[in-house]
């Protein structure tokens, strides 16, 4: 989903309960990574590996001078003969520790050993994020979560890039001088969504 896209989503959420939610979530998203200088893991469940939203936070990442937003893919079947970046399997919530941030995105409930792992990663200090449709279990476990059940405003994958987008804006005023190439698309994007001119 590009910027357009996303201006497009916010201009009909605005004023809703939910783009103040997902500003929230994204909010002490980038906190937590922010805070602690990065070490973000990201883990869906066996069924649902949130492959685009670590897409869109790498590129957020990058685009917002916020490296710590890249994150850690946590892959259920991942084999050692897998790249690196995809090799990383649920080994690695029992790893966590103090200072990371765990995120996980469940469409349905997740699965006993996936809990475990989320436990395992809480007890050692890492703060535990849930986005979707975690269930009682992996909420209570959560220090923060943003539900997104079928019968909410929006699918899961929409919330994903509304999270993902505001976890990379920069909160602080834009340095004087040259304009960064998200700012540049942001006022495109303002442009080609606000309404014609009245005409009399």
């Amino acid at each position: 989903m590009d910027a357009v896209r996303v201006a497009l989503l916010r201009e009909v959420l605005a004023g809703t309960e939910l783009l103040g939610a997902t500003r929230r979530f994204a909010g002490v998203l980038r906190g937590s990574v922010v805070t602690h200088g990065g070490g973000l893991l990201l883990v869906g469940t066996p069924r649902y590996e949130p492959w685009h939203l670590a897409a869109h936070l790498v590129d957020e990442a990058a685009w917002s001078g916020t490296p710590e937003l890249a994150p850690t893919l946590v892959r259920h079947d991942a084999r050692p003969s897998d790249p690196a970046h995809l090799a990383v399997g649920p080994g690695r919530l029992a790893a966590a520790r103090r200072g990371e941030t765990l995120l996980v995105v469940a469409e349905r409930g997740p699965d006993a050993d996936l809990l475990e792992g989320v436990h395992d990663a809480r007890r050692a200090g890492a703060t535990v994020l849930a986005l979707g449709a975690g269930g009682a279990e992996l909420t209570a476990m959560a220090h923060e979560s943003l539900t997104v059940t079928d019968g909410s405003e929006l699918d899961l994958d929409s919330v994903q890039h509304l999270v993902s987008a505001a976890a990379g804006e920069n909160f602080l005023p834009a340095p004087r001088g040259r304009r960064r190439l998200r700012d540049h698309l942001t006022a495109l994007a303002h442009h080609l969504t606000a309404p014609p001119p009245a005409r009399w």
